[in-house]
């Protein structure tokens, strides 16, 4: 198979970053947004003007006929079917367990956890008649440890480990690789909301003292995808500056 990944999620962020490494190491990459056409096709032009294939898909992850739709039209712009999945779109709010309404459990466990599913299944058919290929899914050390206020979130990262660590005893024998990265506190977006104070506080509890970058999970993504992690599947690799060691 061609080296040809799809990374959900990658207009912004992680996903952005591991987008950019994986292009760089010689990877055809799909990015892959919801809503953020604009940052997804300025990484299309800067990967293109450093000489990458790229290429450009919409879809609501949830949506399973979208995320089939989505990758079809990746391998038919890239030239081939998908040898590596990155499951990284995700969704995270703060709440008490009590204020969590039912849509917004259905809509984090829908996003998170079937998003998984639905790109997984999408790509696997070709996987196995090739009999290679990767997979890596995007938890979270809240996923290991849980988290006060996360409990919808650390609940659905939770349930990507079990996914891929079944999934890796599942589709070893067809030579198909699955395993999870579980990123500490990350600069991203979606963490910069909790403020200067809180950020602060995570800093100093985090022994290496620094909050992670994106680009320290797409080295660790680009990492687990590499031939020389050959015997590495089912595995979580922490990435976290030691936060819950």
């Amino acid at each position: 198979m061609d080296k040809i990944a799809f990374i959900t999620g990658s207009s912004r962020g992680i996903g952005r970053a591991v987008a950019c490494r994986l292009a760089r190491e010689g990877y055809a990459v799909a990015i892959h947004y919801l809503r953020a056409e604009d940052c997804a096709r300025s990484l299309l032009e800067q990967l293109r003007r450093e000489g990458c294939r790229a290429a450009v898909v919409q879809a609501d992850v949830a949506d399973r006929e979208a995320v089939t739709a989505a990758i079809r039209q990746a391998e038919a712009a890239l030239g081939g079917p998908i040898s590596l999945l990155v499951n990284n779109a995700g969704i995270a709010e703060q709440h008490l367990f009590q204020d969590v309404t039912p849509a917004f459990w259905r809509r984090i466990f829908a996003v998170n956890v079937d998003g998984a599913y639905h790109t997984i299944q999408a790509v696997l058919p070709a996987m196995l008649h090739e009999k290679q290929g990767c997979i890596i899914n995007t938890s979270s050390i809240w996923g290991q440890r849980g988290a006060s206020c996360e409990a919808a979130y650390s609940a659905t990262k939770a349930a990507l480990i079990g996914l891929t660590r079944s999934l890796a005893m599942e589709l070893a024998p067809s030579g198909i690789r699955v395993n999870c990265v579980a990123p500490g506190v990350i600069r991203t977006d979606m963490v910069e909301v909790l403020g200067a104070d809180t950020l602060r506080s995570l800093v100093e509890e985090t022994p290496v003292g620094r909050l992670g970058t994106p680009e320290d999970i797409a080295n660790a993504v680009a990492f687990l995808a590499d031939d020389r992690a050959s015997f590495l599947t089912g595995q979580v690799l922490t990435a976290d500056g030691g936060f819950i060691v």
